[in-house]
């Protein structure tokens, strides 16, 4: 019986519709799904829902609700990035994500695209990779303070493109230092962890979010995880959750 929390929907940038990826999760075994799709983001609309489409997002939610809550629990969620100014306070649950870098008074996207994610690091922190990666876990941390938010988004989705390791080195004490600090005033919060297996599912590298070595730090603190495949279309809900729930 599967459970999945990280759902988007065409309210953002999925691909499909809300009825037709509950059909499908009903047709898996799905017995609880949440929709999360991104919260607004005054700066990037090119990807998150639209300010006027929320109300429309609650209202489907509740439709489908009573058209098959007897077969499947739903849940409203969002995916509330770091620099989301959208209030979250009639969501079921928030994930906390930061898909940015805040310099100055402009955004750069930290996960869109390879080019730009190293354009970014030039310019900005001087080609030190360790450098940004403190900057985005030390951003991370902060939702350690917000009491809305119950479950952190693939936590380590700085090291995207770092598959090969051609970037930088994820054993370096710089980018070991900066992770465990964050994770570790997270899970004193009592945040919860997603094991996220998009970048898994899209072969961007051989592990989920968080690596292994974050996991088993996270597990050994008293961190506690979810599985979640942060699906844009219905087809990937639950992908490697078989390989991944014997691990949790």
């Amino acid at each position: 019986m599967y459970k999945d929390y990280h759902v988007h929907t065409t309210y953002s940038d999925g691909k499909d519709g809300m009825e037709s990826i509950v059909l499908y999760a009903l047709s898996k075994g799905c017995t609880e799904l949440g929709f999360s799709d991104h919260s607004y983001t005054f700066f990037d609309e090119s990807y998150c829902m639209k300010s006027r489409d929320i109300p429309k997002y609650f209202k489907e939610i509740k439709g489908l609700k009573a058209k098959y809550g007897d077969k499947i629990k739903l849940l409203v969620g969002v995916e509330q990035d770091f620099y989301s100014r959208k209030s979250i306070k009639n969501y079921d649950y928030a994930i906390g994500s930061v898909h940015y870098f805040k310099v100055g008074n402009n955004y750069y996207p930290i996960d869109e695209d390879k080019g730009e994610f190293v354009k970014t690091v030039e310019e900005f922190f001087g080609g030190d990779y360790y450098r940004a990666c403190e900057k985005y876990y030390a951003t991370i941390k902060k939702f350690a303070k917000r009491d809305k938010i119950s479950i952190i988004g693939h936590f380590d989705v700085i090291s995207k493109f770092n598959g090969d390791g051609s970037l930088f080195n994820e054993n370096d004490p710089r980018y070991i230092r900066a992770w465990k600090a964050a994770a570790k005033a997270l899970v004193k919060k009592g945040k919860i962890f997603e094991i996220n297996t998009s970048g898994y599912r899209k072969k961007r590298r051989s592990d989920v979010y968080p690596a292994k070595p974050i996991r088993d730090y996270v597990k050994s603190i008293g961190g506690k995880f979810i599985l979640s495949s942060d699906t844009h279309q219905k087809e990937d809900l639950f992908f490697a959750f078989d390989e991944f729930i014997k691990e949790l």
